[in-house]
């Protein structure tokens, strides 16, 4: 196997059969070629003694595979470099080789191998091949979801408003562009965004309005083996039950359990249950009085109960 720029490394069969490469020259007689060779040899010897020697593949499978990824987006000589296979060879698996030969019928287990090990993605495409756009939108509407309005997600992506709206109206995108909102999300999934000024806090309130209207899931509803796959759908259990109202104490208990047992943040416990982080806040802070007060008034509601005057505060301890 060659590498994609049409050399050999030192230490395989080929290097020590046909040479450095590119092209045919005389083979290498290093100690680490020669040591490949005997190896090559000795396998080649072990798989004809028990009938399994099958030095070359039916070549369609790696013929159709280059076409599949041609038509995701990633061209033959790029999926040429991800296999780490020489251009040459997947040339003559596509077009075929000099003086009118045909496509290639067989090609090497490895070759077969390394080709179809290739899979189609936006970060493997180039980047002005065109990639479907649902993972693109799917980072955006999240990142929306937790207050990220999209005006200054369009500023920390550097693209004008207009160019920002296309992109989320178009069913593909450039695989470069793919990655720099992939890229931004992995940046911004998990904080809140800057809330420090009055018009700061109405932007990310009104973001999180409009994709709650919308029905956009959050970061913590995809799974990362889902999120760009267009048929993906959301975690079972993202979305909280609708309520026109809900009580600061149960507001409070269910973020207790989020954020005790389930290891979440303040924000991603927020984004979950649909609030702002500063409605989540005051509902704890209110739960968190009410249990002072509660701890306060238990010794007078049990000496109350139980006909025993309460003792004054600190004197079970000066007693102690």
């Amino acid at each position: 196997m060659t590498t994609a720029t049409g050399t050999r490394p030192h230490g395989t069969r080929a290097r020590y059969v046909l040479g450095p490469g590119p092209g045919t020259a005389p083979g290498c007689r290093c100690d680490a070629c020669a040591a490949a060779n005997r190896a090559a040899e000795r396998r080649r010897g072990r798989q004809i003694l028990y009938g399994r020697w099958e030095p070359y593949v039916d070549a369609g499978p790696a013929r159709d595979h280059v076409r599949a990824l041609a038509a995701a987006g990633i061209g033959w000589k790029r999926a040429a470099q991800l296999a780490r296979v020489s251009t040459g060879s997947v040339s003559k698996l596509l077009y075929g080789g000099p003086a009118g030969r045909p496509p290639s019928r067989r090609i090497r287990p490895q070759t077969a191998a390394a080709i179809l090990a290739v899979r189609p993605s936006a970060q493997a495409a180039a980047p002005g091949a065109l990639v479907d756009s649902a993972g693109t939108h799917r980072r955006v509407q999240a990142l929306v979801t937790n207050g990220w309005s999209q005006a200054r997600l369009a500023g920390q992506l550097a693209v004008t408003g207009s160019n920002f709206g296309t992109m989320m109206r178009r069913g593909q995108v450039t695989a470069a562009t793919a990655r720099a909102v992939r890229e931004l999300y992995d940046r911004l999934w998990d904080k809140p965004p800057p809330e420090n000024s009055q018009r700061e806090r109405i932007a990310a309130t009104r973001a999180r309005n409009y994709a709650a209207q919308r029905g956009w899931v959050p970061p913590l509803g995809w799974d990362d083996d889902i999120i760009d796959d267009p048929a993906g759908k959301p975690a079972e259990g993202w979305k909280r039950p609708a309520r026109s109202r809900r009580r600061s104490a149960d507001l409070a208990e269910d973020a207790g359990q989020l954020l005790a047992r389930d290891g979440y943040t303040r924000e991603h416990a927020a984004a979950r249950l649909g609030v702002a982080p500063s409605t989540l806040d005051a509902a704890l802070r209110r739960s968190r009085l009410a249990r002072k007060q509660e701890r306060d008034t238990q010794p007078a509601r049990l000496a109350a109960a139980t006909g025993v005057a309460a003792l004054p505060a600190g004197y079970a301890a000066e007693a102690g």
